[in-house]
């Protein structure tokens, strides 16, 4: 069932996340806002292929759902022959030597992280020239009425307005309680967020063995 978030939903959160800054500025808000440490290993799958057929899937994460979903999407594109390597962009992953890049961010109100917004601006000039192609990972607005639809447009507004012609594919993820801040965890509960794995891994597979990188390669530029 698709859980939408309503602008009431989005005027209690902003309250709350202004209650949090009050917080901070107590003294006890780096404790607060501070998650736990996420896993974010930098994977090399394919290795074995041929180094000009490399792929780079990077990723913003918070609370962990996406580092599992960018394995699985690099798991797979080693499947059909090429170098995948997965990065968190918190690395700031140099560009140079990848014929296509895969980006995915999760969502904190309503829009991609910023970590992933300013790499893309960053590198907005590279990934305009190159086969780039974007996911996205979220809990809410996953039904298929046009509420939920134009909510999700919502949430790539900004990456949009970089990479206006890319792909972008949804999926839903996972909420762990005990993966976020004791602020993000307050607010979720709030809102009354579901702790729950949503993640469809057929789904994921099967979108990153569509992923048109192969008539790439036919042309000659891998």
């Amino acid at each position: 069932m698709s859980q939408k978030f309503s602008r009431r939903d989005f005027l209690k959160v902003t309250g709350l996340a202004l209650g949090g800054a009050a917080v901070a500025c107590s003294g006890l808000g780096y404790v607060a806002a501070r998650p736990p440490e996420i896993s974010t290993p930098e994977l090399v799958l394919g290795k074995e292929l041929t180094v000009d057929k490399r792929v780079l899937v990077t990723y913003a994460t918070r609370a962990g759902s996406i580092v599992e979903i960018a394995n699985a999407i690099g798991d797979t594109l080693a499947t059909r022959g090429f170098r995948a390597e997965v990065k968190p962009v918190k690395s700031q992953p140099a560009l140079d030597g990848y014929a296509a890049v895969i980006l995915g961010s999760a969502i904190r109100m309503g829009n991609w992280l910023p970590e992933m917004v300013k790499f893309i601006e960053a590198n907005h000039a590279a990934l305009a020239a190159m086969p780039t192609t974007l996911f996205t990972v979220h809990m809410l607005n996953t039904g298929e009425d046009e509420t939920s639809r134009a909510a999700r447009e919502a949430y790539v507004t900004s990456v949009r307005a970089l990479l206006s012609d890319a792909e972008n594919a949804y999926f839903e993820g996972a909420m762990d309680f005990s993966r976020l801040s004791l602020l993000d965890r307050f607010i979720s509960k709030m809102v009354k967020a579901e702790e729950a794995d949503r993640r469809d891994w057929d789904a994921i597979k099967c979108w990153a063995e569509a992923v048109p990188i192969d008539a790439i390669a036919e042309k000659g530029k891998l």
